[in-house]
């Protein structure tokens, strides 16, 4: 025999269904969460080599407002560091790691996380001639899109995506300027 539809027994329905589905999400969370915590290690990790110049000695995770970064150092003196910066693009927040030398030349960068559009403002991740124009990027240039009057030139119709990489690039170099007076 069916149960009678009364609310007393749709609120106990309901209650199961909410005690079961949140138990499975609280069971994939718990076998989720180390992988995850392990591949953002692993990015970080491959990050800061792709940023910093070879040799040295890295140091552990710092912060100075709402900067993170690292320091690469040499018998002591420190020779270039790691910021971890963000700025809003077209799509969401865009996080990068920029290496930066103590003259205040932008050595690398590498993209973290972005939400940008596939094949438009994605493009931060791929297109050589946009990443590779950072390199080397020293404080006599303008870190500017060239429509802004600067000497960065943008990805193709990603203006936006291309203001926000350059704008957190800029961030981080002002960072390193701050630690270095």
């Amino acid at each position: 025999m069916a149960a009678k539809s009364n609310f007393k027994n749709m609120v106990l329905c309901l209650t199961i269904v909410c005690l079961v589905c949140s138990s499975l999400l609280a069971v994939v969370n718990a076998m989720t969460e180390e992988p995850i915590k392990v591949a953002k290690e692993k990015e970080t990790a491959e990050s800061l080599q792709r940023v910093l110049p070879e040799g040295g000695e890295l140091s552990e995770e710092l912060t100075n407002g709402d900067f993170k970064y690292y320091t690469l150092s040499e018998n002591g003196v420190v020779k270039a560091y790691a910021v971890k910066t963000q700025e809003i693009g077209f799509g969401g927040p865009l996080v990068l790691m920029v290496g930066v030398l103590n003259d205040g030349t932008v050595y690398n960068t590498a993209v973290l996380e972005h939400s940008e559009t596939p094949g438009l403002g994605a493009k931060c991740t791929s297109d050589v001639h946009f990443m590779e124009q950072f390199k080397g990027f020293g404080p006599e240039k303008k870190l500017l899109v060239t429509k802004d009057g600067g000497d960065v030139d943008a990805i193709t119709a990603s203006t936006i995506t291309s203001r926000a990489y350059t704008k957190a690039v800029s961030k981080a170099v002002e960072m390193v300027k701050s630690l270095n007076d």
